[in-house]
Parts: structure tokens; sequence; C-alpha cells
């Protein structure tokens, strides 16, 4: 894009901002919010007190983080499987896949048969 064409669509803009500007300053919704505002600034110089001290006052939790902490995710137990092997009536009986005799008859057997094994407790 050339360098009068940037001009030009920079130009634009600005003159539908000039007039986005002034639709909202005949708001009626803006100028009590600049009214309302202007009124606490006031209020707080006042009494001394900052944006932080009326947040405090008006939200105590949001202080101490209450607010915004949400509870962390609970972890799911791992249910207790019992694998009895067929071939020899070995029981075991483990929460997860990293137990050394149920890695061996995954080796000899497979995965899948061994699963096909598995019963789970409660």
């Amino acid at each position: 894009m050339s360098l009068i064409a940037q001009f030009r669509e920079a130009k634009q803009n600005l003159e539908k901002l000039k007039a986005q500007v002034k639709e909202l300053e005949q708001d009626e919704r803006l100028q009590k919010e600049i009214e309302f505002e202007n009124e606490l600034r006031d209020l707080m110089g006042q009494y001394g007190k900052s944006l932080v001290d009326i947040i405090a006052i008006l939200d105590p939790a949001s202080r101490t983080g209450q607010a915004q902490s949400k509870a962390a995710p609970v972890k799911r137990a791992r249910k207790v499987k019992q694998y009895r092997n067929p071939h020899n009536n070995e029981v075991i009986e483990t929460k997860g896949g990293n137990h050394k005799v149920l890695k061996e008859w995954k080796a000899k057997w497979g995965a899948d048969e061994v699963e096909s094994w598995a019963t789970i407790l409660d």
C-alpha cells in the first residue's frame, strides 16, 4: 500500500472515531457515569481513601483472594484391580500398571490377554 493510501485510510478512520466520540458525548448514560466517577473520586479524596480501600470495604473476600480462587480439581482415586493368572493361579492387586509382576505377565502373554484377567475391586 502506498504512503498516500495509508494516509487517506488513517484520516478516514480518524473521522469515524471523531464521530463515535461525539455520539458518545451526547449519551446520557455516559454523562451519568462520568458524574458518578467524579463524585466518587471527590468522596474518596474527602475521606482519604484509595480505590483499593473501597474495594476492601465493599468486597473483603477479593482482598484475600478468596473471591477469585477456585477449588482445585479433585484428583480421582484409582481403583484397585485384581489380576488372577489362569496359568498358575497367582493373584496380584495393583492400582496402576507399574507393577513388576504385571509387567512380566504382559511381556509374556500380551497386554490384552493380561487385562482380560483383571477384576476391579471396590
